[in-house]
């Protein structure tokens, strides 16, 4: 299946696209999953909601909450215009945050789950032998959950490759610049003539979805393993 040049422009943007809002919301999504999962205080049903918030808006909702943060008038894009000479709305980099905001949520559901399978027991005894919060987190909490935030990880890459509403409403549709495969498609479809291209385009995305969604499941089960063979 030979793709234009165009086509090959979506798809290298989304890939780009979704690993940028991965790796951008990775360290934040382990941090809330651990919170989530270990820590009790108060609020911390209106930060879960907070946080499964986007699971349930309409995306253009959000894309418009995102372009009145992130435009020049916004409190944030205001800022970094007048102090950096930024501007992020209707660049690659709106199209990341939107991805990273709206797979967010399912990043820390599996963090959160893949620490809530951890016996806390094994925490407490490397406690009691010495190790701070900090070691008992990276020698024992996160290799254990590591197939958990891989499937999140993965799952929240495959969010992003799909992102559609969000993006468009922060990001546009620019060709060559922010024109992702769903927006490429979009686009496609009103072509007359642009069938084919979006049936290649639909392909490719089913394809990564797919594998990104078998990819989740393998890291599932393997935690699923882990876990019972250390209760």
């Amino acid at each position: 299946m030979m793709l234009t040049a165009e086509e090959w422009s979506a798809v290298l943007l989304s890939l780009k696209v979704a690993g940028v809002a991965v790796l951008a919301m990775l360290l934040p999504g382990i941090a809330c999953g651990w919170l989530l999962a270990r820590r009790r205080f108060p609020g911390r049903s209106l930060l879960d909601a907070a946080i499964h918030l986007p699971l349930v808006l309409p995306p253009v909702v959000v894309g418009y909450l995102l372009l009145l943060s992130l435009g020049r008038r916004g409190w944030l894009g205001g800022w970094l215009h007048e102090h950096f000479g930024l501007d992020l709305a209707f660049t690659w980099k709106a199209a990341a945050i939107a991805s990273a905001v709206m797979g967010f949520p399912l990043l820390v559901r599996a963090v959160r789950l893949a620490i809530e399978a951890i016996d806390p027991r094994l925490e407490a005894a490397a406690a009691t032998l010495g190790a701070g919060p900090v070691r008992v987190l990276l020698t024992i909490t996160l290799p254990l959950a590591l197939p958990g935030i891989l499937a999140g990880a993965v799952l929240a890459f495959a969010r992003s490759l799909g992102e559609f509403g969000a993006t468009i409403m922060v990001a546009g549709n620019i060709e060559g610049v922010t024109r992702t495969i769903p927006l490429a498609i979009f686009s496609d479809v009103q072509t007359p003539g642009g069938g084919g291209s979006a049936i290649r385009l639909v392909v490719i995305a089913v394809g990564v979805s797919f594998l990104a969604l078998l990819a989740s499941e393998l890291f599932s089960r393997r935690l699923t393993r882990r876990s019972g063979g250390v209760s």
